[in-house]
């Protein structure tokens, strides 16, 4: 051994203060907690486990429910639940009245169960039949209602017609009514039709157009066709 390590050995400890000693008491109280956490939380697993598989052999019940938990209780349930395959919800609450209700999936809740319980109201499952007759009901009683009011509509004389309460502006003809059938002026741009057929021959047309192509554009007198109708 070196010298060194001779004289650390041979000399004492550091005097243990009375703050390292509560600091030692307060870990080992706080790891005996966490001990006894562990095993409460195993145990309410266990209570769990037997619970849910008692209501899984019940054909009889198709719902739940759990009295209001912690949030670690309330996830030891969810996940319980899960392996079981059974669907959770939670409602209420945190840290004031939140609890899980356990569901069999062949039996899912409704739409109007789950707000029911949101709400914090016991869910009756005869009041949605009551409900919906209600709702028939109270439609039946509007359709009635309109068809009333429709007929007392039809027995209203009808509205004064527009040309009786306008006729002092619009005279007595109108419309239709003042409407004439128009016919064409003869006497402007009328053209016989004699005038529009054209009188030549076929040669004297032929000729006029072999005339035509010997002019460039511009160059064609028409006494040319005066020329070739007389030598006809």
């Amino acid at each position: 051994m070196d010298l060194l390590g001779s004289i650390l050995k041979n000399m004492d400890a550091p005097p243990t203060t009375e703050v390292d000693k509560k600091a030692k008491e307060e870990k080992a109280k706080l790891k005996k907690l966490q001990m006894e956490e562990k095993k409460k939380n195993a145990a309410f697993r266990g209570k769990i486990e037997k619970e849910v598989t008692e209501f899984l052999k019940d054909t009889k019940e198709t719902r739940l429910k759990y009295p209001p938990m912690t949030r670690i209780q309330r996830s030891i349930v969810h996940d319980v639940a899960e392996i079981a395959g059974l669907t959770t919800f939670s409602f209420g609450e945190d840290e004031v009245d939140r609890f899980v209700m356990l569901f069999k999936k062949e039996f899912p809740p409704s739409d109007e169960e789950l707000e029911a319980y949101r709400n914090g109201e016991e869910f009756d499952p005869d009041s949605i039949g009551k409900s919906k007759e209600e709702a028939k009901n109270t439609g039946d009683s509007h359709n009635s209602d309109r068809a009333q009011s429709s007929s007392k509509i039809s027995t209203h004389p009808p509205p004064t017609y527009y040309k009786d309460k306008y006729r002092h502006l619009l005279g007595s003809d109108s419309g239709k009514d003042a409407a004439r059938a128009t016919k064409s002026n003869s006497a402007y741009g009328y053209v016989p039709s004699e005038n529009k057929r054209d009188q030549r021959s076929i040669e004297e047309t032929l000729n006029d157009i072999r005339k035509r192509k010997k002019f460039k554009p511009g160059e064609y007198d028409d006494r040319d066709d005066q020329d070739s109708k007389d030598e006809s």
